[in-house]
């Protein structure tokens, strides 16, 4: 009940799998709980993430907790498929492979909601959008959902905005430990780890253009700061791009920026951010990236129709030149780059994202029939649990407040 590439592979994907557990203590630690507890006994879960280790360790607690996973990736690029091969040697569901072409990655969507599934995990909202549009007859399995990104949050709240959103999801990205940590330290990190590894060439030295500059565009430029670069953002929001001179970056306009880049990072989730007006002003040897969930911030179609000759000017990277003799180079399809070209963010980094994405699960099972919002917050004391857990494995103590200091913070009166 699985269509995956290769399914000898899962030796590799196994091995794979240990390894980020072992660096994963707070999804081992909820592992134990739920296997005792089963709050998922008897449902269905649907899961729409990138499918690489860490991902399918989050499937493996699931699955402990009682659940019959159905899971599929939800980028075509960022499928490994020894790690698909290695759940399906697990007994779990499986619809995936490295890779896949439109139409294959439409059908594996499709196999894992015509499950009828009780829970949805989302990443980008592809699940959400495909049992509304073309499965509405098995919405009233749904108990809820979990959403994992900005730009599927956007999706959700649009939908609700046209009281189109039939069930309950939770917002995972907008909570603390999600967007402080992962899109932050995550993102940053990991950007640069696909980058550096795919072009083997330095930072130092050179000018970073970072489209966006939210939380994963904080972490970019930061990581980029690091690296030596001088470091230039284009925003749309004044407020955010204030915020990036104050960090001591420069911000200019894409037209301006791109006569001056060496490396473009896109991370808006916007569409049409870098386009044949940039390409045009682009020195000879620019490196194009993208770190939005979808690949339209960089228009890589209108690049190739642009292009008097493409070329793949390295694993991973195909090189176009343009009419004016300049060659421009883009990473990964202009897919994710961070799991297009690499493996995604650091374990311990997601170790956070995805206690929260369990725990926001075992919610809407505790909850079932009782949220009235379709649109729902992490708990705080979600957040809180899951800051505190991980505090107790990095041997880190905090202070708490005394009834005294509790009551000062919490009354309006002047002793």
């Amino acid at each position: 009940m699985s269509e995956i590439r290769n399914p000898a592979l899962w030796e590799s994907g196994a091995r794979k799998i240990q390894w980020v557990k072992q660096n994963m203590p707070l999804l081992r630690s909820y592992e134990a709980e739920f296997s005792s507890e089963k709050p998922f006994a008897g449902l269905k879960i649907a899961l729409s993430i990138h499918l690489e280790a860490k991902t399918a360790y989050l499937c493996k607690v699931l699955a402990a907790g009682g659940a019959e996973m159905y899971v599929t990736g939800s980028n075509p690029l960022s499928t490994q498929d020894d790690v698909a091969a290695a759940l399906v040697h697990d007994g779990l569901n499986v619809w995936a492979w490295h890779g896949a072409a439109p139409e294959e990655y439409h059908r594996h969507t499709a196999e894992v909601i015509k499950a009828a599934p009780d829970l949805i995990i989302d990443d980008g909202g592809d699940l959400v959008n495909l049992i509304h549009n073309e499965y509405p007859a098995l919405i009233k399995n749904v108990i809820g959902g979990c959403e994992e990104t900005t730009t599927g949050i956007h999706r959700l709240v649009a939908m609700d905005r046209d009281g189109k959103l039939a069930f309950p999801m939770v917002t995972v990205n907008n909570a603390k430990c999600k967007y402080l940590f992962d899109n932050r330290y995550g993102t940053g990190q990991s950007v640069w780890d696909g980058i550096n590894r795919t072009t083997n060439l330095i930072v130092a030295g050179k000018n970073v253009v970072v489209a966006g500059y939210g939380w994963c565009g904080k972490g970019v430029a930061m990581r980029a700061k690091g690296l030596g670069a001088d470091v230039i953002i284009t925003e749309i929001d004044p407020i955010k791009a204030m915020e990036a001179v104050m960090d001591g970056f420069h911000v200019m306009k894409m037209e301006d920026a791109a006569k001056v880049g060496d490396f473009f990072i896109t991370v808006t989730g916007c569409r049409d951010v870098i386009t044949e007006t940039s390409f045009s002003n682009m020195k000879d040897g620019a490196i194009l990236c993208n770190a939005g969930h979808f690949d339209c911030e960089v228009d890589v179609a209108g690049l190739k129709k642009m292009a008097v000759k493409s070329f793949e000017a390295r694993n991973n990277i195909m090189g176009y030149t343009l009419a004016n003799g300049n060659s421009l180079y883009v990473i990964g399809e202009g897919r994710l780059v961070n799991l297009a070209a690499g493996d995604g963010h650091p374990a311990e980094i997601m170790d956070m994202s995805f206690a929260i994405q369990a725990l926001s699960a075992r919610y809407l099972v505790q909850n079932k029939g009782r949220l009235t919002e379709k649109i729902i917050p992490v708990p705080e004391e979600v957040d809180n649990a899951v800051a505190r857990r991980k505090l107790g494995f990095w041997n880190v103590e905090i202070d708490t407040l005394t009834p005294e200091q509790d009551t000062y913070l919490n009354s309006w009166e002047l002793e």
